[in-house]
């Protein structure tokens, strides 16, 4: 699979539940099937589709999915939510279905995954040592002289806005995750 099917694989992956996941219409393009030619193959195979593999979305989780994603307006008014697919449902879907284009999108879907906790995992790193400088920056500013003083309150000032840069992404309520 080349980039492009990448890029594409990881803009169809969405926080629901603080999970990652994909919808089954999304699986299903993919894989080059019905949406629910997909459900059904699940369906014939529910006891490898645990609750922490595969959830159903509720009310609200579809409102605010097409709230926030114009491709999923004709959800709108559909009577069968869709089923999102955590990282283990999508590799439990690799033996349920077993063309050879389902095994190779399955591959490329399965490194997405493994990319986007990559990246979380970097940016956990990126916060602690943005702290950890903040700690050093605080004992400094305790142990300095009063001539530094005015010095050290606006740096300490700076460091404050940039946690609160780092920190504003976490309030907003997001439904997707994108990665550049």
């Amino acid at each position: 699979m080349n980039e492009l099917t990448n890029v594409t694989i990881e803009n169809r992956i969405f926080t629901i539940r603080g999970l990652k996941v994909m919808l089954d219409r999304d699986l299903a393009e993919l894989y080059g099937v019905q949406t629910f030619r997909l459900n059904e193959a699940v369906k014939r195979n529910i006891k490898r589709f645990p609750n922490d593999f595969m959830f159903k979305l509720n009310d609200d989780e579809l409102k605010e999915l097409i709230a926030n994603c114009d491709r999923f307006k004709t959800l709108k008014h559909s009577t069968n939510p869709p089923f999102a697919f955590t990282e283990q449902g999508v590799s439990m879907l690799s033996s349920v279905l077993n063309s050879e284009r389902a095994i190779a999108i399955n591959v490329e879907i399965i490194r997405a995954f493994v990319k986007l906790r990559q990246f979380a995992i970097s940016q956990i790193n990126t916060n602690k040592e943005l702290e950890e400088l903040h700690k050093m920056l605080m004992l400094h500013i305790e142990n300095s002289d009063n001539k530094f003083a005015q010095h050290d309150k606006a740096i300490s000032q700076i460091i404050n806005v940039l946690n609160n840069l780092i920190d504003k992404p976490r309030e907003t309520k997001q439904i997707g995750f994108k990665v550049d």
